[in-house]
């Protein structure tokens, strides 16, 4: 039906062509071209020599029966993305913002080499049409190689403003205060989740900073930061009552924590391993704790670090 509704409307253009795009398409390539051969068929070879059925791959469109051209496949990335912004949730598109810019920064300060939109849809998790969106709206923030691939050109202290600003909201924090009058020190949670080793957890916070960093200008670890791997769920938190009965969830902000951990969204979580069990939580989720903490101060020294050391390949 789309296919005719699009050839109908190709009857009053006669110098445009048409892109029937299918992105959320569950049904395989093969059902699509018995489709296409069906509509071939009816239509006229001067409409149907204008006409072409899209679906998304890893990192461009593939077009029956011909491919869109370079020029034409960032236009139809941004329309579907467009499109999905005005029929889905502001939230989803935020959550995928800061997935993707999340993920664009953590490689340019540990790698800096140009990756393919097919690398970024396997660590994110988001289709090529979601993330070609995200691109378009960072503009001149990310640099665009002749072959396609890309990387960020720069990051200012007022993106990363921005993605604090998103963060709270897509990592889905929980807090936990002690409410026994006798708070443990974060190290011995740590000591306690070693022995307890819950799958797709790992440290964050200050004493992950200080792992990537050990010279942190901080005496003491104000609370524990925990991040969970959990790309299609919700936070499973059942570990928290073995980890210390006294730890009870709060919703006020304001109210100081002992642990909080939060959800890590993309696809490949970004862990690395770490001595005595458990993982490290990757260095652009440390400097988010940090921030979260209102360690701004910790938080400027560390990214300034983690600059300062970053790869930087020509």
């Amino acid at each position: 039906m789309g296919l005719m509704k699009l050839a109908h409307a190709l009857t009053k253009r006669p110098d445009s062509e048409a892109f029937l795009v299918l992105p959320g398409v569950a049904i395989t390539r093969e059902t699509l071209l018995d489709e296409w051969e069906f509509a071939a068929s009816v239509l006229r070879p001067e409409l149907l020599g204008r006409l072409s059925l899209c679906i998304p791959g890893k990192d461009h469109f593939i077009g029956i029966p011909r491919d869109p051209d370079p020029e034409t496949q960032p236009s139809l990335a941004r329309a579907v993305a467009k499109k999905r912004l005005h029929s889905g949730s502001r939230q989803t598109h935020s959550e995928a913002w800061f997935v993707v810019l999340k993920i664009l920064l953590h490689h340019w300060l540990t790698d800096g080499k140009p990756v393919t939109t097919g690398w970024l849809a396997k660590v994110s998790g988001y289709s090529y049409p979601t993330i070609a969106g995200v691109l378009h709206n960072l503009g001149s923030l990310v640099e665009r190689q002749s072959d396609r691939r890309l990387r960020l050109r720069w990051f200012s202290r007022e993106e990363f403003a921005r993605l604090v600003g998103a963060s709270d909201r897509a990592r889905a924090t929980a807090r936990f205060a002690d409410r026994s009058g006798q708070s443990r020190p974060p190290e011995a949670h740590v000591r306690r989740l070693q022995e307890l080793n819950p799958p797709k957890l790992a440290i964050g916070g200050v004493l992950g900073a200080k792992h990537y960093y050990p010279d942190l200008n901080l005496v003491g670890i104000p609370r524990l930061d925990l991040s969970q791997y959990c790309p299609k769920r919700h936070l499973d938190l059942g570990f928290m009552e073995k980890l210390d009965p006294a730890l009870k969830r709060v919703e006020d902000p304001l109210e100081p924590a002992t642990v909080v951990v939060h959800a890590v969204r993309h696809a490949e979580s970004l862990f690395t391993p770490r001595e005595g069990g458990l993982q490290w939580a990757d260095p652009v989720e440390c400097l988010l704790d940090l921030h979260e903490a209102h360690l701004e101060m910790q938080a400027s020294e560390f990214l300034d670090a983690l600059q300062k050391k970053r790869a930087t390949p020509s």
